[in-house]
């Protein structure tokens, strides 16, 4: 038996599609490359939330010196996934992003480049051009985790509506509350 120093911390990265079918992002994240770069950053297991994408990804054990995979199609909640994340790999949708940065999580959304509306994209860019987050394409996402540093993400603290909305309400002559 090893000593308690010898058991390595979890740390699961958590792959996000929402509802949709996005098996360039899971196809992607399942490649020998990007298990590799995940695992030599420290992680320890990988669990995708696959949606409904018709690519199953190869599950691992991780006893074999890699990371541990894992995935499921939907749940009704992935708080608790998102929760227990040490990073989180998301598609542009702004319920998973917006839920992602409230926790405080390091994440990377990853941009389908597949959907008509783009959205989405200009959401994560201009988070990510604001540090928030990491913004990647599935060609381009282990670039991204190579090179991501952790340490320049800028906590996301959402703004006050309230101060808007009473200037809206004055503009359109509403009396003050």
């Amino acid at each position: 038996m090893g000593d308690a120093g010898d058991v390595k911390a979890e740390r699961i990265v958590f792959v996000t599609v929402g509802t949709t079918s996005f098996d360039s992002l899971v196809r992607v994240v399942d490649t020998a490359e990007v298990k590799h770069e995940l695992f030599n950053k420290g992680y320890t297991h990988l669990l995708i939330q696959m949606g409904r994408g018709s690519y199953i990804p190869t599950k691992s054990s991780g006893e074999d010196g890699c990371l541990a995979v894992d995935y499921f199609t939907f749940s009704s909640s992935i708080a608790d996934n998102l929760r227990s994340a040490s990073l989180v790999i998301s598609h542009a949708g702004s319920g998973s992003i917006f839920e992602t940065l409230k926790l405080g999580k390091p994440l990377i959304v990853v941009v389908n480049e597949d959907l008509m509306d783009n959205h989405q994209s200009e959401l994560a860019e201009e988070l990510a051009e604001r540090k928030h987050l990491f913004c990647a394409h599935p060609q381009t996402l282990l670039h991204t985790i190579n090179g991501m540093s952790l340490e320049t993400i800028i906590p996301y603290h959402p703004g006050e509506a309230r101060p808007v909305a009473k200037l809206i309400n004055r503009f359109l002559g509403f009396p003050d509350d």
